[in-house]
C-alpha cells in the first residue's frame, strides 16, 4: 500500500514540475521515487497478507513480486526514455502519465475485488491512450491513439458485462466470495457466459488473437519509447491481473474455460509468428513478436499449475521485458540516427558500433529463447508447467512457433553482422543509453544463469 501512495504522490508532484520550475530535477526525483517505492515492496515478502479499502486491495507475495517487477522495468524504461521526453516533448506531463499508469498497473496485480481490477485497468489504459497519440506531428501516432481508445473502450464493455454477470451470480465483487459461489451455482450457463466475456476483455488487454488487431498499428504508430512501455509494463500488469483472476475465482471450472483459451493461444502463436516473418520494419516485427510472447505467457494460464504458473509468468514477463527494453533502445538510437526503422537500417551496424550490435544480438537471442539468455529459461518454465498439466499438444504448437520466431529474430542478427553497411554516418549513443544497454544486457545474461533470483520472489 505504501508503494501505491508513493507513486501517486510522485505523479502529483510531477504535474507541478513545470509550474514550480524544478523540471531539471524531475528525472533524478523520479528515479529516487521509484527506488523508494521498490524498497517498500521488500517488507511484503513472506509477510502475512494484508488488505486495504474494505479488502478491495490485497498485498501478498504475489502482488509484491509483480509490483517489484513492474517498478524495476519502469526504472529501466525511464532511463531509456529520458532524452525523448525531455528533448522532443514537454516531458513533465508525459512522465506524470507514466507514473499514474504505474499506479493502475500495481492495482491490477494487487486487487482482491473486481471493482479495483476495473479501476486499475482504466487508470492504466487512459494514460496509455494519451501517450500513444503524444507525437502530434505524426499522423500514425494520432491514428494509434484513436484506434487504441476506440478498441479499448469496446473491450472494456465486454469486461464490464462479464463482471456484471459474475456479480449477478455471486452477489459480490470479492474474488474469494465469487469462487465459493461460482463453484456451487446451479446456473452454469450464466457463469460461463460471464467468464467468457471476462476472457474477451482480458485477451484484448493482453493482445491475444483474435483480439490483437489493434496492437500492430498502435505499437507501430506510437513513439518508440511509448511502444516499449506498452510491450513491457502494460503486458506484465495485464498477465498479472489475468492469472490472479482466473486462479483465484475460476479454478473449479478450468475444464470449461481452458479449452477456449487453448485455441486462443494456438491461434495467437500461429498468426503472430507467421505475420512477423513478413514484416520489413523492425518496429512492426517487434510488435508482432510482443503478440507472440503474449501467447507463450497465456500457456501458463491454460496450465494453471498453482505457484509454479505464477513463478513462470513472473520470470517470463521480467526476462522478456528487460530484453525488449534493450531491443527498443537500440531501435530508438538507430532510427534517430538514420531516420529509418527497417531491417536495412541495421545493416553493417557491427562495423559502426560494435557495442550496440552486441546488445541487439543478446536481446534477439533472449527473445528467441536461445541459451544462456534469460529468454531460454522463460520458455523452459512455461513449457515445463504445460507438460506437467498434460498440455503437451500446446507445447508442440508453441515450439513450432518459437522455431519460426528464430527466423525473424535472426534476420536482425544477419543484418547487423553479415550485411554491408548502408551508411558511413557513425551511430552515437548517449551516456544514459549506454548505462541502460549495459544493465539490460547484463541482467539478460545473469537471469539466464541464475533464474532462482526471480523465482524465489513468490
Amino acid at each position: 500500500m505504501v508503494t501505491l501512495i508513493i507513486l501517486s504522490a510522485l505523479g502529483i508532484l510531477t504535474l507541478f514540475a513545470q509550474v514550480l520550475r524544478f523540471k531539471k530535477a524531475l528525472f533524478p526525483l523520479i528515479l529516487v521515487g521509484l527506488a523508494t517505492a521498490l524498497y517498500f515492496t521488500l517488507p511484503q515478502y513472506n509477510n502475512n497478507p494484508s488488505t486495504w479499502f474494505s479488502s478491495m486491495l490485497g498485498f501478498d507475495n504475489y502482488s509484491a513480486a509483480f509490483s517489484r517487477s513492474i517498478i524495476v522495468i519502469a526504472f529501466l524504461w525511464f532511463m531509456m526514455a529520458r532524452n525523448y521526453f525531455l528533448q522532443e516533448t514537454s516531458g513533465t506531463d508525459h512522465f506524470a502519465l507514466i507514473i499514474f499508469s504505474m499506479v493502475g498497473a500495481i492495482s491490477m496485480v494487487s486487487y482482491s475485488n473486481l471493482t479495483m481490477l476495473f479501476l486499475g485497468i482504466e487508470i492504466l489504459s487512459l494514460s496509455v491512450y494519451v501517450l500513444a497519440a503524444s507525437d502530434k506531428g505524426n499522423i500514425l501516432s494520432n491514428e494509434a491513439g484513436f484506434k487504441y481508445f476506440l478498441m479499448g473502450s469496446f473491450a472494456t464493455g465486454f469486461l464490464l458485462f462479464g463482471i456484471a454477470l459474475i456479480y449477478g451470480v455471486s452477489g459480490s465483487f470479492d474474488l474469494h466470495t465469487i469462487r465459493t459461489s461460482v463453484a456451487t451455482h446451479q446456473q452454469p450457463t450464466m457463469v460461463l457466459m460471464g467468464i467468457l466475456l471476462l476472457l474477451v476483455g482480458l485477451c484484448f488487454k493482453a493482445s491475444l488473437a483474435p483480439f490483437h488487431f489493434w496492437a500492430p498499428d498502435v505499437y507501430d504508430g506510437a513513439p518508440t519509447p511509448v511502444t516499449a512501455y506498452m510491450a513491457t509494463v502494460v503486458k506484465t500488469a495485464a498477465f498479472g491481473a489475468f492469472f490472479r483472476l482466473f486462479y483465484t475465482c475460476f479454478p473449479d471450472l478450468i475444464e470449461q474455460w481452458s479449452n477456449v483459451l487453448w485455441w486462443i493461444v494456438a491461434l495467437t502463436l500461429f498468426i503472430a509468428n507467421i505475420t512477423a516473418v513478413r514484416q520489413t520494419s523492425v518496429k512492426r516485427m517487434l510488435a508482432y513478436s510482443s503478440i507472440a510472447h503474449a501467447g507463450y505467457l497465456a500457456i501458463a494460464i491454460v496450465s494453471m499449475n498453482g505457484d509454479a504458473s505464477a513463478r513462470s509468468i513472473l520470470y517470463y514477463t521480467l526476462s522478456y521485458s528487460i530484453s525488449t527494453i534493450a531491443a527498443f533502445t537500440v531501435l530508438y538510437i538507430v532510427s534517430r540516427n538514420s531516420g529509418r526503422d527497417d531491417f536495412g537500417a541495421f545493416e553493417g551496424l557491427a562495423k559502426t558500433n560494435p557495442f550496440l550490435s552486441f546488445v541487439m544480438v543478446v536481446a534477439m537471442l533472449s527473445l528467441a529463447g536461445i541459451p544462456p539468455t534469460a529468454g531460454f529459461f522463460g520458455k523452459y518454465y512455461i513449457f515445463q508447467n504445460a507438460i506437467t498439466t498434460h498440455n503437451t499438444g500446446l507445447v508442440i504448437v508453441a515450439v513450432l512457433g518459437a522455431l519460426v520466431g528464430v527466423f525473424y529474430y535472426f534476420r536482425v542478427i544477419i543484418a547487423v553482422y553479415f550485411k554491408p553497411e548502408q551508411s558511413n554516418i557513425p551511430v552515437t549513443v548517449g551516456s544514459l543509453h549506454q548505462v541502460v544497454l549495459f544493465i539490460t544486457t547484463l541482467l539478460t545474461l545473469l537471469l539466464g544463469i541464475f533464474p532462482d533470483w526471480v523465482l524465489q520472489w513468490i
